[in-house]
């Protein structure tokens, strides 16, 4: 059985080598996803992305909340608690709607190679 307090330990003590893992981890995993998302990848290759990409986010909640249970309210721990939520979230609409993201992805892409409210050759 786990002991909440030695994870909890664990976590305070080595914290900054946990961020400094977790979120380059977190945002690299999420950003392959929605790459295997947007090339219109097999499922199998989006699903173990996303698989790995939810694990990174779900440690780093939990990192998160052992600093809430200590009281430890601070700007940090708010951002790193964002990213994480956030980084979950774009994992899951991979997974749950994938052609709605594929569709932005490819607005985005347009957007990028076309740039924004550039007009064609007009003639009047």
């Amino acid at each position: 059985m786990i002991d909440f307090n030695t994870v909890t330990e664990f976590s305070h003590t080595y914290c900054i080598a946990i961020c400094a893992f977790l979120v380059p981890a977190n945002l690299l995993t999420t950003l392959q996803t929605a790459i295997l998302t947007g090339l219109n990848r097999p499922r199998m290759q989006v699903w173990a992305s996303v698989l790995v990409a939810s694990l990174w986010a779900t440690a780093m909640i939990f990192h998160v909340f052992t600093w809430f249970a200590i009281g430890v309210v601070m700007p940090p721990t708010y951002i790193l608690l964002v990213m994480a939520i956030t980084c979950l979230a774009i994992n899951i609409w991979a997974v749950g709607h994938p052609a709605s993201m594929m569709q932005l992805i490819g607005i985005a892409v347009s957007a990028f190679r076309g740039g924004f409210g550039r007009k064609k050759d007009l003639v009047i």
